[in-house]
């Protein structure tokens, strides 16, 4: 398997996977240019958010001589998978969730409900929707609730 456990040469390419995924998959849906395009930077993100001790213990890359993408964890839930746009629809983001089902228990997860590209793919993985969502932090979209 091509799925290691992320080390901190990797942050600044783990941080321009997630960038570039957040603007392709996101900006039409939020439009906040000021956030996608400013606040929202590989540098700075790779510095203050993913170069943390329990991100890095968490988290687990996609390397076949080129790390394209990566998991997140926190217990058994996944936080973030992101896969490089380049190399989506190769079969790396089902590598990467079976991976953290069943080496790492993931059994739940959370994401934006009009992500309907992310919702079917977790449902072919055994996911399935809850009841439960909630307003995502400082804006009026929800996120909704997957359990397996």
């Amino acid at each position: 398997m091509k799925i290691r456990k992320c080390k901190t040469d990797d942050l600044s390419r783990i941080a321009e996977i997630y960038v570039f995924n957040n603007r392709v998959n996101f900006f039409h849906i939020f439009k906040n240019e000021k956030f996608s395009f400013g606040g929202l930077q590989v540098v700075s993100l790779a510095n203050n958010y993913f170069n943390k001790n329990e991100v890095i213990e968490n988290t687990y890359v996609y390397d076949d001589g080129v790390v394209k993408g990566f998991i997140q964890m926190k217990g058994t839930e996944i936080c973030k998978l992101s896969v490089d746009t380049f190399f989506q629809n190769k079969g790396i983001g089902g590598e990467l969730i079976e991976f953290a089902i069943q080496k790492l228990h993931a059994d739940n997860l959370w994401a934006l409900e009009k992500n309907i590209k992310a919702i079917r793919f977790y449902k072919r993985h055994g996911f399935y929707l809850t009841d439960e969502k909630k307003f995502l932090d400082d804006t009026d979209e929800y996120i909704v609730k997957l359990i397996r």
